[in-house]
């Protein structure tokens, strides 16, 4: 079988903030047994290789030499159930949305509070996507990766992932060795509401739901999103472009006390986690740009594309941003998305 392999192909759709990069060699994966063909092709093996999903958390160059692998695999069920949990596996090229949709359908809740995130299955272990009080950590269970290394499946459970705040093991000791094939979430059969943002309750309570159900969360979610977000199919982007940052509570109590607005939240270990939107908007960047990328007029953590927009512009833009913030408040913004 002969791999379906392309020479300089846009990546302009398969990137949300659509930047019109082009890959000097493109693979679409649609099963296994291409990856373990892919490993045993010496020259494209030894290529430069960057694994793609839905492209929401990259910023891509005008040009990638090497070869881009698109992860393409589709399919999800209902794998087994115990007295506390139902285990539900999507493969990777499932898309992140569509897939917490089809557990609503199934009557399953515990995904509802990540509702609308755009990426798919297999990307959203590597950052650990969360929102709204819930990481995919919460109701992980196992995923099914290809080794690169030594040509085998491996599975590994949440311990062996390494998940942190919007990071894994995935960015780091496996890092472009292992490929996610597939990811089984457990959701529980005692599900409970999780409503620590005060915006999602205070919509459930203007609807006058008052027993919510996961459905309701996730419709709440996705109205606060849409409100909040540009979509990605009209406005590109990359979702959140800086971390909330982490700090000690004596630098979030000085800041406190010059800045009585300062939006925090408590964290573990005594530490404060910071509103890195607000930062950004109190030096004054909401709404301005930078060439053809700019900060979104309703929300300043995210960056937008305004139409030509270059990862170098996106660079530029996001360093700018950087300096203002830690000259400001003594506080160093981290980026969320991955530039190539």
């Amino acid at each position: 079988m002969l791999l379906p392999l392309q020479k300089n192909v846009s990546l302009q759709s398969l990137n949300t903030f659509g930047i019109a990069a082009t890959a000097q060699y493109f693979l679409r994966i649609n099963h296994v047994e291409q990856l373990a063909q892919l490993r045993q092709d010496h020259a494209l093996a030894l290529m430069p290789r960057l694994i793609l999903g839905g492209g929401s958390n990259l910023v891509l160059p005008d040009q990638l030499d090497g070869l881009v692998v698109h992860m393409d695999m589709q399919g999800k069920h209902i794998v087994s159930e115990d007295a506390s949990h139902v285990y539900v596996r999507a493969k990777a090229g499932e898309k992140w949305h569509e897939f917490v949709l089809w557990t609503l359908q199934q009557g399953l809740g515990g995904l509802e509070n990540l509702s609308l995130i755009p990426g798919t299955v297999g990307a959203a272990p590597i950052q650990n996507i969360g929102a709204y009080g819930v990481e995919i950590q919460d109701y992980f269970h196992q995923l099914t990766a290809f080794d690169f290394l030594s040509g085998e499946l491996v599975t590994l459970d949440k311990a062996a992932c390494q998940f942190a705040y919007r990071d894994s093991i995935f960015k780091h000791d496996y890092k472009d060795r292992l490929v996610i094939l597939d990811v089984t979430y457990a959701l529980p059969k005692a599900w409970q509401a999780r409503l620590n943002y005060g915006d999602v309750a205070q919509l459930l309570s203007a609807k006058n739901i008052v027993e919510p159900q996961p459905v309701d969360v996730s419709d709440a979610i996705i109205a606060i999103r849409q409100n909040k977000l540009p979509d990605p199919a009209v406005i590109g982007n990359a979702g959140s472009f800086f971390k909330n940052p982490i700090v000690t509570a004596d630098l979030r109590n000085a800041l406190l006390a010059g800045y009585p607005g300062l939006v925090s939240y408590a964290h573990i270990n005594g530490e404060y986690k910071l509103a890195a939107g607000w930062l950004i908007e109190q030096c004054h960047w909401k709404g301005r740009s930078l060439g053809h990328v700019g900060v979104y007029e309703k929300q300043a953590l995210v960056l937008v594309n305004l139409g030509a927009a270059t990862g170098l512009e996106v660079r530029q833009l996001a360093r700018r941003i950087q300096e203002d913030v830690l000259a400001k408040f003594s506080v160093k913004l981290e980026i969320e998305p991955v530039f190539v």
